[in-house]
């Protein structure tokens, strides 16, 4: 369930806008090379045909989409699995809810080192809502990133290496994934 939710994050990441051009697509000429029948050699009728150099490639690659579509109650279970599979692991940290009076880097990097968080590993904080603040704040710190309970993914969850909870976040988690709410 959770290969299948990352499968899903990551194939919705793809821009999927390759494309080459195809024999209908190339500028060059129309014209029959040689005459069908008699010169020994294998027909060939245009120089746009994929055979030539300069020629249009031979099914080439399409613009496409390769998101796919998930079930919800799927992508749930797939999240609350990651989730105890970082308890399970010891890697869940809840810490009080960090508020700045400012969008400054510098203040949540001390209170990163404060935690002995500043390690270089990968650390994910969840935070009830999106504070502008700590948004920009964390933004330009390398392996930090700052989440909301609902934009949550499997994909997230299993890179990172420590978990930071804040409390209101993890009331807003256990809102999000109780028994009551297990339809949405």
């Amino acid at each position: 369930v959770m290969y299948l939710d990352v499968k899903q994050y990551l194939a919705n990441q793809r821009q999927g806008t390759h494309k080459s051009k195809e024999r209908a697509e190339v500028a060059r000429t129309t014209k029959k090379l040689k005459k069908q029948k008699g010169t020994g050699g294998a027909r060939a009728g245009s120089m746009k045909s994929g055979v030539f150099i300069g020629g249009g490639r031979m099914f080439g690659p399409r613009p496409r989409d390769y998101g796919f579509k998930l079930n919800k109650k799927t992508k749930r279970l797939a999240r609350l699995s990651a989730l105890s599979v970082l308890a399970r692991e010891g890697k869940v940290a809840l810490v009080e809810n960090i508020t700045l009076s400012a969008p400054k880097t510098k203040d949540f990097l001390a209170i990163l080192t404060g935690l002995k968080l500043d390690n270089g590993r990968k650390t994910l904080y969840v935070a009830a809502e999106a504070d502008k603040n700590l948004l920009l704040s964390a933004r330009n710190i390398q392996k930090v990133k700052v989440a909301t309970p609902v934009a949550l993914n499997t994909h997230d969850l299993l890179n990172t290496d420590t978990l930071l909870l804040s409390e209101d976040g993890l009331r807003s988690l256990e809102q999000l994934y109780t028994a009551n709410n297990a339809a949405e």
